[in-house]
């Protein structure tokens, strides 16, 4: 049976998750960090998805983005995957799939709902790095790549 099209309206926020699989780790240093970002920079420029909010934690991915072409959220999705898989199987001398199946979204269909992902994109990853890893020097490493978020630019500039 065939897969069911994937629902992704144009300007409607979507909070994306991709998992490694069997939870592996996705993202093993601040190197690989910054090319994953990088490549999330260029294809959501180039499929016009706005980043409002990301996390990278270890093993998987948390993103709040909204498309404003139709489907531009897998096309860019799919892009960065490519890129980031060769990049990675390539570094670590592996081969196979890296992430858990495709993406899972979800819409955000609310002002609440979506201050309520921004606080949990931006706050989740501390009280996870806090729990599993007790290094200073590698709970500061991972902190640096919450992203910022100013709520009242949300307010503004989404949803006036």
């Amino acid at each position: 049976m065939a897969r069911l099209a994937r629902v992704s309206p144009v300007d409607i926020p979507q909070h994306i998750i991709q998992r490694g699989n069997n939870r592996q780790v996705c993202f093993g240093n601040e190197i690989d960090m910054k090319a994953y970002l990088h490549w999330l920079k260029l294809f959501s420029t180039k499929y016009q998805v706005d980043i409002h909010a990301w996390v990278l934690m270890t093993n998987h991915v948390h993103l709040l983005c909204t498309p404003q072409e139709e489907s531009a959220i897998s096309r860019m999705m799919q892009s960065v995957g490519r890129m980031y898989v060769r990049y990675y199987n390539r570094n670590y001398r592996r081969s196979g799939t890296l992430w858990e199946g495709s993406f899972k979204s979800s819409l955000v269909q609310n002002e609440l709902y979506m201050l309520e992902l921004y606080r949990y994109i931006d706050t989740t990853q501390l009280g996870l790095v806090w729990l599993k890893v007790p290094i200073v020097g590698l709970v500061i490493l991972l902190m640096l790549w919450v992203s910022k978020v100013i709520y009242k630019h949300l307010i503004l500039n989404i949803w006036l």
